[in-house]
């Protein structure tokens, strides 16, 4: 085996510009950054399902005025939904909980600007892409791609008194340092995504220049591998799909910036022990 496989796992027609997925049994819960829909896709009977987040849930929102779903965790029996920030109009949290099917929205802007405060991160700069909770701690991942190239990792108590940032450096694709997409917890490690993207703005896109994947420390946040999976995608949404002693899978869904209802699933196949 290489050092990691990436292959093609199947296409969802009826979702695009997918932005995070988790894998939950046989079911994947998939979220797109400019529908303010949560969407279910049954993987045996490949069925897709729409659940409203909202009364007038929409697709394909105008720029200006979408939610920027970036990030999908689950805490407990709930699913958690995380606007960007990059914009005042994306600073909601959504729950969902998976068992009563009750929904419930939270306006996190108080929030977000002590996160602006705590990181010296402008309001055009902040952009979160991923979420994580452990140890009663929120961990939301800060996608340093605008002017002030501030990529890294808050943690936030339950009570949001104690809220710190901290910076990580990633690698460089022509240049241009890769910034996080998403993050999940395996075990004690913090598994990423990243991407290259030529553009100093959290607002318009740039040309994508690749992908990695990434793992940290959950206790040090020290930086144990990196390997650039495209030269191509850019990953937003990253879930586990198996995990043994050998290896361990994700399953990746790829934003590919355009209006077309249609989203390409990868398998991404590490082995455990390789150093790049």
């Amino acid at each position: 085996m290489e050092k990691f496989t990436l292959e093609l796992l199947f296409q969802i027609v009826g979702i695009g510009s997918a932005s995070g997925l988790i894998q939950k049994d046989d079911s994947m819960f998939i979220i797109s950054d400019n529908s303010s829909f949560l969407y279910e896709y049954n993987i045996k009977e490949r069925e897709l399902h729409k659940i409203k987040l909202f009364e007038n849930s929409q697709e394909n929102i105008p720029k200006k005025d979408k939610f920027d779903f970036e990030s999908i965790t689950q805490k407990g029996t709930k699913l958690y939904i995380f606007g960007s920030g990059s914009t005042p109009n994306r600073n909601k949290r959504i729950s969902y909980d998976l068992t009563s099917k009750a929904i419930v929205e939270k306006d996190l802007s108080a929030m977000y600007e002590k996160l602006k405060q705590t990181a010296a991160v402008s309001d055009d700069d902040l952009n979160l892409e991923g979420a994580l909770f452990h140890n009663e701690n929120w961990y939301l991942f800060q996608r340093g791609n605008g002017a002030q190239s501030k990529n890294g990792i808050f943690t936030i108590d339950k009570q949001e008194n104690n809220i710190h940032f901290f910076s990580i450096t990633l690698p460089k694709i022509k240049n241009i340092e890769a910034t996080f997409t998403d993050a999940i917890l395996v075990e004690d490690k913090i598994y990423f995504l990243a991407a290259a993207e030529d553009t100093a703005s959290t607002y318009y896109d740039g040309e994508v220049l690749g992908s990695f994947i990434g793992a940290l420390s959950i206790d040090t946040f020290e930086l144990t591998f990196t390997q650039q999976i495209s030269e191509t995608h850019k990953f937003e949404g990253l879930t586990l799909h198996t995990n043994s002693k050998q290896i361990i899978e994700f399953l990746l869904c790829e934003d590919k910036d355009t209006e077309v209802l249609e989203t390409d699933i990868y398998k991404l196949t590490l082995e455990k022990n390789f150093k790049n």
